[in-house]
């Protein structure tokens, strides 16, 4: 009995989830290969193991002749009699052969083809177990580390591969923690396998997470229409209700923060910014800003940009860190964005007004009320203090403007804005 290659069936069924036969029948096949190549003019070779056992029999198709002028393709009739006591000159019957004939060259190709067959056995399974699971979460355990922070991740029956691009710089992994990813994709490999690779960079990562802790995604009672990440520090969720009984914000956050919560534990901190989902790209980026209320804000739908003014102190939260909050709310908005801190934004203002005091265009000095397209009742309070052209008013700044007035600075800002257009 050979115990080694029992052994070997039984590793690779507990350990890989090839089946027997698959394994025996490549192993015979590899035999086959190798007696052909080592007996040279040796006619058909047949091999077959005992799955039990593992007893390896090698036989080799021989003509019964009277006299054998050809040892590896003739045998005498006497000895073919004592094989098979029918046996009759002319026929050709099967003669058993020791494995041990091969020889060296025989056994390294008996190992190569063996080792080809088995990766395509083991890539077939790995195919038939983790093809249907694509953007599933798996667990694993981190087996070794390779080609600088490359993981090898233990998934039980294979091992996946985390590259370093696929997990987030903030996270250090070690042998032996688990370790729970996105199953991204199985790939074929160079050498004939497949490979399993992870990934917990991908925004599905997130959305996967959201599906553990929160039932109502699974049933399709609330729904997430777009995730923006940068993997590590922030993402940025909409989501989206069907029944108008059930609130989408409060679903994914859950009561007192719990669900989010778990989800940012597995994230290792990283922030989460939760919004409900409007097809009005303004209104969502007002409600990815909150609390910060623009001074100023307008949509150009034709450059899909839109133009916004901040409190200077807000502007760093606006833009964040590395620009990554202005960016990652550009492309759940699906707009560019065009941010100015608000000192700066009037001096720009401050320059052009003085700019169009120079100019000699009779357009600046026709009565306000004549212009189309002006609120009536900013109209009449600024006329009332004296400021009744387009020059005068833009003759001071709008904070000025308010306090001679007594319209607020928003209202003097829109009214300027409106002003600096009459030109065109």
């Amino acid at each position: 009995m050979n115990k080694d290659l029992v052994a070997i069936f039984e590793y690779l069924e507990r350990e890989k989830g090839i089946k027997r036969e698959t394994i025996i029948k490549a192993i015979e096949e590899s035999l086959q290969v190798a007696a052909r190549k080592s007996m040279k003019g040796v006619g058909p070779v047949n091999v077959t193991i005992d799955p039990k056992s593992g007893t390896i029999q090698v036989k080799a198709e021989k003509e019964v002749v009277e006299t054998v002028t050809y040892p590896e393709e003739e045998i005498t009739l006497e000895v073919a009699q004592e094989i098979d006591p029918t046996a009759e000159l002319g026929q050709f019957i099967q003669v058993e052969i020791s494995p041990d004939e091969f020889g060296r060259i025989a056994a390294q190709t008996a190992r190569q083809v063996i080792s080809q067959k088995l990766r395509s056995a083991e890539r077939d399974v790995i195919y038939e177990e983790y093809r249907h699971r694509i953007h599933e979460l798996v667990s694993g355990t981190v087996k070794r580390v390779v080609k600088g922070a490359t993981l090898i991740v233990d998934l039980g029956k294979v091992e996946a591969i985390l590259p370093d691009r696929f997990y987030p710089k903030t996270e250090k992994y070690h042998v032996g923690d688990r370790i729970q990813a996105l199953l991204w994709e199985v790939r074929d490999t160079e050498n004939g396998g497949a490979e399993v690779v992870l990934s917990r960079s991908h925004p599905e990562m997130v959305e996967e997470l959201f599906k553990q802790e929160v039932p109502e995604l699974n049933d399709e009672t609330v729904g997430i229409k777009k995730i923006v990440r940068e993997a590590g520090y922030r993402t940025k969720i909409a989501v989206y209700s069907n029944d108008s009984k059930v609130d989408p914000l409060g679903a994914c956050v859950g009561v007192r923060g719990t669900r989010v919560k778990n989800i940012i534990r597995e994230l290792n901190n990283e922030k989460i910014d939760i919004v409900i989902f409007t097809e009005d790209k303004v209104q969502l980026l007002q409600s990815l800003l909150h609390p910060i209320e623009p001074k100023k804000l307008n949509f150009d739908k034709e450059k899909k940009t839109i133009f916004l003014v901040v409190e200077d102190e807000d502007y760093p939260i606006v833009i964040g860190k590395r620009g990554m909050n202005a960016r990652l709310n550009a492309e759940l908005v699906g707009a560019e964005l065009d941010v100015k801190k608000l000192s700066e934004y009037q001096s720009e203002l401050s320059f052009e007004r003085q700019q169009m005091q120079l100019e000699e265009g009779p357009e600046l000095d026709v009565e306000i009320d004549k212009i189309e397209g002006m609120n009536q009742f900013v109209i009449d309070t600024v006329k009332e203090a004296g400021y009744d052209t387009p020059r005068k008013i833009l003759n001071i700044s709008s904070k000025e403007l308010s306090k001679e007035t007594g319209i607020s600075v928003e209202m003097a800002d829109d009214l300027m804005e409106k002003l600096r257009k009459i030109r065109t």
